[in-house]
């Protein structure tokens, strides 16, 4: 049969694209694709070959060197428990728990026994007699359920020990896994069946496993390897794991030949480097390594810890890698206006989970790893948690792929959208407005340092977003009992308190208006020096740029964020509507700290005061014309230090800023006050 020139064309692509990544991989050292999708070409090549064998040629890459059922089963108690184990990510984490170690052995060196840390299901064997007595699972670590029927089908699990000085009772550890190859075939089986295939050899194993029909485990390609002991009768045991080991091997038990002894935490590290560069060719899937100390008498003073051996530790593998392409980049605004760019992905499993989309974080990031729509990219699960994009495959781009550029308006509510200086985040600048920012504008407006309306909390405020009750916050002040008394948890008597309370904060102070707005960094002692020096909500409101700096303590960050939020329509129409509905912020008394005696001292209280409370001493020092900031900074004058400081104290101590405590304090409020 002649070979379709279709398939010609793809086998010598596919040489190509291969020639091309195994040049990347092994001489430049930078690898453009993950190995996943190298595997995955190199399987296509395999499969064509195969299915029109004179299209192989000696140059081709793929010619380099290369019982009857159970109802339910049955609870097993496991009288060692079976513990998880600690995990480290990095070399620095393993470093720390060598240090531990050996700090806990008062020795400068360990010997550790490494062995890979396959990727299957905990299994505990019981042999009582040299026969296969029982099998479990390891459950919760406590109760395990009893595969007895199903382990006896594993080829690899003997029946009977060989050899002879095995104990009377012996209690092996193990991990029953899916070898690679035997997946594969079982997928193939599987899916030619017409049935669901499997997400991943451990998957498969742990199905397989627990089935409840041992005829159909016994059709499935499941292996073991032995790791340890766990209760043991009538054998007085080796000096060392590593020992025991060998023994297990000797009666038939199946060890893994990556298992070897090495020496302190180098050794460690380097048997983790090697085995992390052979992972792709083993037989078998590995998520990490374990180093567990190597003498019993050393694992015995160690002890353990909540669920886990002090003497032992996983050490994780970096995050899987795959492939997929950006279908779109969208943008979404969080509920303080920030924009954050996410890219929509083909989907693809990586990690264990389907990921569709991951966050870009903002503009610079786009721009640092140059996202585009169309784009082929590398999927990472940072920590095997977090998804997210390590590069661009730039030899996939398609032709014409453009930019991303921010919006220059909120798509939720077209706003102006604006980045201040010095931040990464752009944000929306419609805060009182957009809808995607309502339920946090309206918290922070009616927050008790804010307007002070009290019995309008999260719950209730979700409630008037839901039901459409509310758009902003000024629609709060036209809600009517009936309609409040209708939601859930309120009744007549909370409709008609809230309503009050609504009533009560319509005169208000001008700096706590200000500060309810909820303009980014405008925070409470900036509210006030604000209402301080322009005395009215409308001159604040006209101020430009050069009126809002020549404010103290506003510098050209605070200025801009004040001038757009202002300059936004969407806000002065809200602001408009409040007025309207009678929100009377008061003015206030200009130039109030001028001549004062602590004017332009700034201030910071820490700890609690005998003799009046945190708010009282701060309005004391502001009647005085300090200022009261929350942090510790080199500009700070004096730090106030009641009973039970915090980090605040430390930080003046270490900055040599003066700290009064609440004697001095008095004395200073006292003579400075005559």
């Amino acid at each position: 049969m002649a070979v379709p020139k279709k398939v010609r064309e793809e086998v010598g692509r596919l040489r190509r694209e291969i020639d091309y990544h195994n040049y990347r991989y092994y001489v430049l050292d930078n690898p453009e694709i993950p190995d996943a999708e190298f595997d995955r070409l190199m399987r296509r090549l395999e499969t064509l070959e195969a299915r029109y064998p004179e299209l192989v040629t000696p140059d081709s890459p793929t010619q380099r060197v290369g019982a009857g059922p159970v109802e339910a089963f049955g609870e097993v108690e496991h009288r060692v428990p079976m513990l998880s184990l600690a995990n480290a990510f990095s070399d620095e984490e393993a470093r720390e728990f060598d240090r531990r170690v050996r700090e806990g052995l008062g020795v400068d060196r360990v010997t550790y026994t490494a062995e890979p840390k396959l990727d299957g299901l905990a299994i505990t064997l019981i042999y009582r007699e040299g026969r296969l007595e029982r099998g479990a699972t390891r459950g919760d670590g406590y109760r395990g359920e009893d595969v007895t029927s199903n382990v006896r089908t594993i080829p690899s699990i003997p029946l009977r020990l060989l050899g002879e000085g095995w104990p009377p009772l012996l209690e092996v550890r193990g991990e029953v896994y899916m070898p690679k190859e035997g997946f594969r075939r079982l997928n193939e089986e599987q899916r030619a069946r017409g049935e669901k295939s499997f997400a991943n050899p451990r998957n498969a194993a742990a199905g397989s496993l627990r089935q409840l029909d041992p005829r159909v485990t016994a059709r499935r390609p499941l292996a073991m390897y032995c790791y340890g002991i766990g209760e043991v009768e009538g054998w007085d045991l080796p000096p060392t794991h590593y020992e025991t080991l060998q023994a297990l091997k000797g009666w038939g038990l199946r060890v893994s030949a990556e298992i070897r002894r090495v020496e302190g935490i180098e050794g460690c590290l380097a048997y983790h480097r090697e085995i992390l560069e052979r992972r792709d060719d083993l037989p078998y899937e590995i998520d990490g390594v374990v180093y567990k100390v190597d003498r019993y008498e050393q694992q015995e003073r160690l002890g353990f810890v909540a669920r886990a051996p002090r003497w032992a530790l996983a050490h994780k593998f970096p995050a899987e890698e795959e492939m997929t392409v950006v279908k779109a980049i969208e943008v979404q605004v969080g509920r303080t206006g920030a924009l954050t760019p996410v890219a929509r992905l083909e989907p693809v499993f990586v990690g264990g989970v389907t990921v569709t989309n991951v966050t870009l974080h903002n503009q610079d990031e786009v721009e640092r790893k140059d996202v585009r729509v169309g784009d082929t990219v590398i999927i990472r699960r940072a920590g095997d948690v977090i998804p997210e994009i390590v590069r661009v495959v730039l030899s996939r781009r398609p032709k014409g792929a453009r930019r991303f550029v921010m919006p220059e308006q909120c798509p939720v509510c077209g706003s102006k959208v604006v980045r201040l200086e010095g931040e990464a985040v752009a944000r929306c600048t419609g805060g009182l407005y957009c809808p995607a920012q309502r339920r946090e504008a309206i918290r922070h407006f009616a927050s008790r340092r804010a307007m002070d309306i009290e019995g309008l909390g999260e719950k209730l405020i979700a409630q008037l977003d839901e039901k459409g009750l509310v758009r902003d916050v000024s629609d709060l002040y036209h809600l009517k009992h009936e309609q409040l008394a209708r939601l859930e948890r309120m009744g007549d008597k909370s409709a008609e308190n809230l309503l009050t309370q609504l009533e009560k904060s319509k005169q208000i102070p001008l700096e706590r208006f200000l500060y309810a707005l909820g303009i980014r960094h405008v925070g409470e002692a900036t509210a006030k020096v604000l209402a301080r020096h322009f005395g009215t909500l409308e001159r604040v409101m006209v101020a430009d740029r050069e009126a809002l700096e020549a404010v103290p303590d506003v510098g050209p960050v605070v200025a801009e964020s004040l001038y757009t939020f202002f300059r936004e329509d969407h806000n002065r129409q809200v602001i408009h509507k409040l007025l309207e509905a009678g929100v009377r912020p008061r003015e206030a008394e200009t130039g109030i700290a001028e001549g004062q005696p602590l004017t332009g001292k700034s201030f910071v209280l820490t700890g609690a005061l005998e003799s009046m409370s945190r708010n009282e001493a701060k309005a004391r020092l502001e009647a005085l014309g300090a200022k009261v900031t929350g942090s510790v900074s080199r500009r700070t004058d004096y730090v106030v230090v009641g009973a039970d400081p915090g980090s605040k104290a430390d930080k003046a101590r270490d900055l040599g800023i003066p700290m009064l405590d609440e004697e001095a304090f008095l004395e200073l409020i006292g003579e400075e006050g005559h």
